[in-house]
């Protein structure tokens, strides 16, 4: 029996399941930095594990401790009814939690089931971001405890992911210092955040699974939550329309405000988007480097994320 079998059993046996009604245990593909493993009971019931790589291995300052935020977002999301993973354990080494039904959303959906999916999306984040919290940024405690309001947690997200990047030597289209200037001038927008939202972060595509099960295709769940912070819900609108606009996506959006979300992209709005999505794209730039993620990656890094920066500091600079 393999290692991952009898790691599996340990915790499976420590959450008070039946390791020896392990009948599957098998990985999960599509993430880029923690183990995930599916595993299968005899009666059909299905978990989701994931561990985290070792201590040495080299990451981004905001990634200690990822489980803990990922489980705090599972637990938070709960309590308005979006489909999502439920946390049966955590532990320092690991999660394990139920698994959702689907398959990660990819682009062999129809034109019509498209519309209906990011409709249906639109009004889950809107419940999304019903929940709120009690103070600001990552939960996990990776870049200090929680901050009282959100411009003070922001610059110290912004300001970790550029010490990173300086860190790790990381390719940016401008030098560190014009960045941190850039985001600077715009920070008096954040001000405006006087709730601190839950907000995902990382909801692109790959984290949102599709339920073929019945004739309509539906959202089976949100999972990956482990970048969650607690902040802006404006911030989530960057990976719902990874290099993209959001402003584009009609149906997302019809479907948000019709489930009880707020946006109206006004000045300050567009500058804080443009923040975050600056935010994102450097830490998609600086990862590149500790991931080691090959040649034809950071190439791609360079070529599409890189000018999606620029874009995003140019539009902190003149403001729409």
């Amino acid at each position: 029996m393999t290692d991952a079998w009898e790691r599996a059993r340990e915790i499976l046996d420590a959450a008070g399941l039946p390791p020896d009604q392990l009948t599957d245990c098998r990985p999960l593909t599509g993430g880029t930095y923690n183990t995930v493993e599916e595993l299968r009971l005899a009666d059909g019931s299905r978990y989701v594990l994931k561990v985290p790589p070792p201590d040495t291995v080299p990451g981004l300052r905001h990634e200690s401790q990822l489980l803990v935020s990922e489980a705090e977002f599972y637990r938070a999301i709960g309590t308005v009814g979006v489909p999502a993973p439920s946390v049966v354990a955590i532990g320092d080494d690991h999660l394990l939690m139920t698994a959702c039904p689907g398959d990660p959303w990819d682009d062999s959906t129809t034109g019509t089931e498209q519309t209906l999916l990011r409709g249906e999306l639109g009004a889950l984040v809107a419940r999304l971001h019903q929940v709120t919290g009690s103070a600001y940024g990552y939960p996990s405690g990776a870049l200090g405890p929680l901050a009282p309001d959100w411009r003070t947690a922001f610059s110290t997200m912004l300001d970790a992911v550029l010490d990173d990047a300086v860190r790790y030597d990381a390719w940016l289209p401008v030098p560190v210092d014009e960045v941190a200037r850039t985001a600077l001038a715009a920070y008096d927008t954040l001000d405006e955040v006087t709730v601190p939202h839950l907000v995902h972060f990382d909801l692109w595509q790959g984290n949102i699974l599709v339920d073929r099960s019945a004739e309509t295709p539906r959202i089976g769940g949100l999972i990956d939550g482990e970048r969650m912070f607690w902040g802006d819900p404006v911030a989530d609108f960057v990976s719902l329309a990874l290099l993209r606009d959001i402003r584009d996506d009609e149906a997302f959006l019809r479907g948000y405000r019709e489930a009880g979300g707020h946006i109206e992209f006004d000045e300050p709005t567009c500058r804080r988007l443009a923040l975050y999505r600056a935010y994102l794209y450097l830490i998609m730039l600086t990862e590149t480097v500790p991931r080691a993620m090959g040649e034809e990656r950071t190439r791609w890094a360079r070529e599409v994320v890189g000018p999606a920066l620029m874009g995003a500091l140019n539009d902190l600079r003149s403001p729409e």
